[in-house]
């Protein structure tokens, strides 16, 4: 099985402003001349982690993660204003150019696989490739899932700590009832939504129940971003257009993607990754037997980790 490369450190980290209020934190790790690829993080709010750059090869790629608007180490912290797909995809392309990068492997998870598929569709010529987790493709059905029905008949104990913090005449749609509480001016309503909701998700995102990923997710600091930002893009549907990914799917049909999904995922259920290997011939799916929706499990990490081995040796 195999585990992530050795620790390291960047070798350049960048504080960018954007037009807006927005500044985003960037860093570049690796090999300078190596095979550049992007790590596009999940949630949306999620921020990246720096065991993120341990899941590529040091010595064959440049490592490129960046914490999208309001996410992470970039700033205003939680912030919604100025935050859509577009602006992340123009952000992504302003990294590109002043980074000096013809063409880049795209390496995303859950919301990351998401907005690696917009993009890639978005600007074909720039990729070699995508490595994909997780798959989440943005529709309404992907969306009610979660938020909705359905997952909530997995997890009926977690789904009760969920939906109580929201009266019975709102729950017809809990993601609007949410988006009030996490946009709003009460900031105890606030806190109390994104703890709900941050907890959640961490209590479905593991196939064995992982406290620490719970204990991560429910901080404070990291549960308002990921909460606020989150239910930001599910309440405006990602701002994409219903059944995007799959109707466009025809402008990246010529790259080669690697899409790796547990058997188990709860967040994004496995049909969403199977619709889009269907949709793309050059697309190779792994299921992974053993694993639910985390990057963090054991067998997916392994399998995620041979997915970026299997790409270096299309383009070194």
């Amino acid at each position: 099985m195999a585990v992530l490369f050795p620790s390291i450190k960047p070798y350049q980290t960048h504080r960018w402003k954007t037009e807006s209020a927005h500044t985003l934190y960037v860093e570049e790790s690796g090999n300078r001349h190596g095979i550049p690829v992007l790590f596009l993080h999940g949630g949306p709010g999620g921020g990246c982690a720096p065991y993120n750059r341990q899941y590529f090869d040091p010595s064959v790629y440049r490592i490129i993660l960046f914490d999208q608007r309001g996410s992470g180490r970039s700033s205003p912290h939680a912030e919604i204003n100025d935050n859509t797909t577009d602006h992340l995809l123009g952000d992504i392309e302003t990294i590109r150019n002043v980074l000096d990068i013809e063409q880049w492997l795209l390496f995303g998870g859950s919301w990351g696989s998401t907005l690696a598929l917009v993009y890639a569709q978005t600007y074909p010529d720039q990729v070699l490739g995508l490595v994909l987790r997780g798959v989440f493709l943005g529709r309404k059905r992907d969306i009610d899932w979660f938020y909705q029905a359905g997952a909530s008949s997995i997890f009926p104990d977690r789904w009760q700590n969920f939906i109580k913090i929201i009266p019975e005449e709102e729950r017809h749609d809990l993601v609007a009832a949410y988006n009030k509480r996490l946009s709003g001016l009460d900031e105890l309503a606030r806190m109390a939504a994104a703890k709900a909701w941050a907890t959640w998700e961490a209590g479905c995102a593991t196939l064995v129940p992982d406290d620490a990923m719970i204990n991560k997710f429910i901080n404070p600091h990291n549960a308002l971003s990921l909460a606020r930002i989150e239910c930001h893009y599910m309440f405006n549907r990602c701002f994409i257009k219903e059944n995007q990914i799959l109707d466009n799917i025809d402008r990246i049909k010529h790259l080669p993607a690697i899409l790796v999904h547990g058997r188990y995922d709860t967040i994004c259920p496995m049909e969403q990754a199977h619709l889009l290997n269907q949709a793309w011939p050059n697309s190779r799916l792994e299921v992974i037997p053993t694993a639910g929706h985390a990057a963090t499990e054991k067998p997916m990490l392994s399998a995620l980790i041979g997915a970026t081995q299997d790409m270096a040796q299309k383009h070194i």
